[in-house]
């Protein structure tokens, strides 16, 4: 997965897939794990668990409502 730096303006969060926690930055490349989506696809993850930008720091309980991390797919393993 890649992080699209265009779409995400935080600094970094914490976000939930594959049934583990991580923590993700804009411009990043991360392994996640069962993540059924074809190569080269654009993939939203919703289960955003913190977010810091700019200073400022959300904490959600457990989720932050409306957060998103957007990304594509760089290949499948």
């Amino acid at each position: 997965l890649y992080g699209n730096p265009e779409k995400n303006s935080m600094t970094y969060a914490i976000i939930e897939t594959g049934g583990k926690q991580l923590r993700v930055e804009p411009g990043r490349f991360y392994d996640i794990e069962l993540l059924h989506v074809e190569a080269d696809a654009p993939v939203t993850i919703d289960k955003v668990l913190f977010v810091q930008h700019d200073g400022d720091v959300t904490i959600g309980q457990p989720f932050i409502e409306g957060a998103t991390v957007e990304g594509t797919v760089v290949r499948n393993l």
